[in-house]
Formats: C-alpha cells, sequence, structure tokens
C-alpha cells in the first residue's frame, strides 16, 4: 500500500481530539461529539472514534473514514452519558486499520480507561520495546498504545499517579484526553507543542479541544489553553490543575505550522488568532516583493487568507482565480505519480478568464515537495497567464517534523535538496520567494515556536534512529 505521505504536496496534521464532562447524563451527547468533531474533520479524515461513560461503564465506538461515517454506523442512538471523548485521525505509517483508530480503550486491575492523543513521541520505539520485555502485548502500531500500557504499567493503587507517572517518561508532543474514574482528564507535553484548550458552557459542562473553533460548534465558550506541561482533571468538584513535569521547562514551543496551515481561521492558539498570522504573513510577503503583477490569487484555503493580506498591503487586486473542488478531498491514492498530478488538476480548475493576459502573483501556505505547486503554476499558466510568480507563506522547509505533522524525511522536502533559484526552476516559477523565518516570528507575535521544520533545531533531544512512520 502507497504510504499516505505521497498523496498530497502538503503536510498534514495527525489528529484532533475532543472530551466532554457534565454532571449530569446527557441524552444529546452523541450530537455534541457529532458537532464537535466535524469541526475538527481537518485535522484528521482517516478514521474517527469516540468513548462514553455512563458513571459506570465506558462505551467506544470507531470506524475508518470521516466522522459522517462514525456517526452513521451502528452506534446506538438513544446512547447517553456524562463523559465523552472523541478523536479524528490521520496516520504516516500506511497501516491504515481498525486496530489503530482511537480511542483507544483498556481494563486494568482498577477499572476502565479510554485515551485519545494527538502528537508523536520520541521514545516510542524504546518504551514499546521495555514493556514488551516487561510481558505486555500490543494489537496495534500507534504510540498512543504505548502511552495506555505504560499508565498500565505505573498504575498502582491510583490512576491519577499512574497517569502522571507515564507523562513524566514519555517524550515528545502530545495533548491527551482521557476519561477514568468517573473523571475528564487533559494534559499537554512540557513544550507545548501540540494544542489543547479548556471551554465551558451556560449549564455548567466542561469541554477539552484541540482548536477552539470546535468550542464554538457546541455552543461552549472559550475559557483558556491548557499549559505546556499542565494536566487538568474534571470532575464533579470542577477543574483541578497542576503541573506535573518534574523538571521544569523555561522555553515553550508551540508548533507554528498550526498557525500556517493546520488550524481553522477562526480558532485562537495561546492567544493568538490563526485568520490574523495567515494576514499577516501575507503583508510581510508583500512590503518584500519585488516583481510588478496584476492579480494575485490564493490556493484555497489556507494560502487565500495570506493573498488577502498580500493584496491589502502590495494594492495589487486579489481574484480567486483558483475554484477548489471541495467533493475530493485528500488527493487520492494513486498507484502512479501521473495519476496523482491529474488528481490535483482535478482538484483545481482557474477562472481562466479572470487570469487570462494576467500577471499573476500565486501564493500558497507552503512549499513541501514541489509537485503541487508546479502543476498549480501550469494549470495558470494554460489559463493564459503571462508570468506567475510564485510565493511561500512560511520559510523554506528544510528538515522533517518529529512531533505529530506529516512532514517527509529529509530526502523528500525539495528545500533539503535544493537551492531557491533551483527550486524556481522545477516548479517553472518566473519568480519564486519565501516569507523569512523572521518576518515568520514577527506573525506570530515574536513568541517562541517550534520551528524545527525549517531550522533543523528542535525542542527536544531526537534519537539518531527514529521511526519515521509514527503516528498517533
Amino acid at each position: 500500500m502507497i504510504n499516505n505521505i505521497e498523496m498530497n504536496d502538503k503536510p498534514r496534521e495527525e489528529c484532533g481530539v475532543f472530551g466532554i464532562y457534565s454532571k449530569e447524563i446527557k441524552k444529546d451527547i452523541l450530537k455534541t461529539l457529532n458537532y464537535a468533531l466535524y469541526a475538527l474533520q481537518h485535522r484528521g479524515q482517516e478514521s474517527a472514534g469516540i468513548t462514553i461513560s455512563n458513571y459506570k461503564h465506558l462505551f467506544t465506538y470507531k470506524s475508518m473514514g470521516l466522522v459522517s461515517d462514525l456517526f452513521s454506523s451502528n452506534i446506538p442512538k438513544d446512547t447517553e452519558g456524562n463523559i465523552a471523548i472523541g478523536h479524528v485521525r490521520y496516520s504516516t505509517t500506511g497501516e491504515s486499520k481498525i486496530e489503530n483508530a482511537q480511542p483507544l480503550e483498556n481494563l486494568f486491575r482498577l477499572g476502565q480507561i479510554a485515551i485519545a492523543h494527538n502528537g508523536n513521541l520520541t521514545n516510542a520505539q524504546e518504551l514499546r520495546y521495555e514493556l514488551e520485555e516487561g510481558g505486555a502485548t500490543f494489537n496495534a502500531t500507534s504510540d498512543t498504545e504505548v502511552i495506555i500500557k505504560l499508565i498500565a504499567r505505573k498504575t498502582v493503587n491510583d490512576f491519577i499517579e499512574g497517569i502522571k507517572e507515564c507523562v513524566n517518561i514519555i517524550k515528545g508532543a502530545f495533548a491527551l484526553v482521557i476519561v477514568v474514574d468517573g473523571k475528564l482528564i487533559g494534559i499537554r507535553d512540557p513544550y507545548g507543542i501540540r494544542p489543547l484548550c479548556l471551554g465551558t458552557n451556560s449549564n455548567g459542562d466542561y469541554f477539552l479541544s484541540s482548536e477552539s473553533c470546535a468550542l464554538d460548534a457546541v455552543g461552549s465558550k472559550f475559557i483558556r489553553d491548557i499549559e505546556a506541561g499542565e494536566m487538568v482533571i474534571i470532575d464533579d468538584s470542577g477543574v483541578k490543575s497542576f503541573k506535573y513535569t518534574k523538571e521544569e521547562v523555561k522555553q515553550h514551543y508551540p508548533c507554528a505550522f498550526e498557525h500556517i496551515y493546520f488550524a481553522r481561521p477562526e480558532s485562537n492558539i495561546d492567544g493568538i488568532n490563526v485568520y490574523n498570522v495567515r494576514f499577516q504573513t501575507g503583508v510581510l510577503l508583500a512590503k518584500k516583493n519585488t516583481v510588478d503583477a496584476d492579480i494575485v490569487i490564493g490556493v484555497q484555503d489556507s494560502g487565500t487568507i495570506a493573498a488577502l493580506g498580500f493584496a491589502q498591503e502590495s494594492g495589487i487586486p486579489y481574484s480567486i482565480g483558483l475554484v477548489k473542488n471541495r467533493y475530493i478531498g485528500r488527493t487520492f491514492i494513486m498507484p502512479e505519480q501521473s495519476s496523482r498530478e491529474e488528481t490535483v488538476k482535478l482538484k483545481f480548475n482557474p477562472l481562466k478568464h479572470l487570469i487570462d493576459g494576467k500577471r499573476v502573483i500565486l501564493i500558497d501556505d507552503s512549499l513541501v515537495r514541489g509537485t503541487t505547486s508546479r502543476i498549480l503554476i501550469d494549470i495558470v499558466r494554460k489559463a493564459g497567464a503571462k508570468e506567475v510568480h510564485f510565493r511561500s507563506a512560511s520559510p523554506v522547509i528544510k528538515s522533517p517534523c518529529y512531533y505529530g505533522v506529516d512532514i517527509s524525511s529529509k530526502k523528500e522536502l525539495i528545500g533539503a535538496k535544493l537551492s531557491v533559484e533551483e527550486i524556481r526552476k522545477e516548479i517553472d516559477a518566473d519568480t519564486l520567494e519565501y516569507l523569512t523565518i523572521e518576518d515568520m516570528l514577527e506573525a506570530l507575535g515574536n513568541h517562541n515556536y517550534c520551528i524545527g521544520c525549517f531550522t533543523g533545531n528542535y525542542p527536544t533531544d531526537i534519537p539518531k534512529k527514529i521511526n519515521m512512520d509514527k503516528s498517533c
């Protein structure tokens, strides 16, 4: 089977997580989960799952495919509960199977536990080996199973203590939602790489979510982001919070790509609005623009906002230019490169009467492998463009991600192999310019961010041999 990273020229987020806590049994808990996971569908389209607690027992339902596939499956329509977690998933392993779908559930001596995870552990292989040496058996290949097995190993008399021990051992990036012992638990990694936030509604219910857009979808009010290295425990007494890390982490490094590409534009992550960041990247690109042009076109969806910022700053008119076929979704898995390229052409269609005879600035959120960029430029040229100037609203991607973003191995990244001028020739652009790292950080408010995929410098130690076929 062809690895998913070959399907598209875009990096992909691994997963999205959501959690609900109510003091009372909710008859509409399925409806709430449905709305929330739909709002997070962009974070994972391979599988979806939910676990619901009704005080006494946990019930888990999972399916391959989209959220709509899950809720049209055999979930009892009268399902009720007071605690629930949900998950949408991408994988990078090529093992697209139900065993790797989440949440993962287990029965321990002290009771049932279910966990949903967004991120990637950098020491998962090492921990899995140690657990297997100790007699643990595994049914799946995801690092989430490592987490749940490790919790089992560390839990003696108290689940909370076992979870605390576990999250002080695992390394990398993780946002976890857990239902256990009548509690909803949310945990964010010590560097805050993967996002997680807290909300509430007028009924006093609490919610945990990868993005604030899902809180909006269920009528919840955003309270705050879960802090780096923080664990929150939600039960009948409310929300308890503490820092679980045994060693203090002085610098936090949330993922810059959340703002550049992954998150929905209406989401706020760590106090920063995604739309504003993308708009500002376009403004900063325009300030260093070196060419005259007639129109600015953004590659939908996240490239559109940067194009709007570029147009406003430069005074060059914005045009839709390319229409996206929203019924295609992800590029299909095709056995040949030529077939995958044909699929990109199905996904975008030009408005020829707006492009013909024009000098075009084409803006996309990123340039990863170069395949899609080259095809898009070809589409615009065949629509009659006199010139096509490509602008990337992120810096040159030179290194892989080890924290739960599907950015390829270094050998597949065009920015790791070629100079900017060589890339320009490869994608057949008249000119090519990238956002600088300095300008990206300015758009992000000059806070600390994980920018390892741009610089090769990571906030945590990376093992020399790490399985890049990883996945939450």
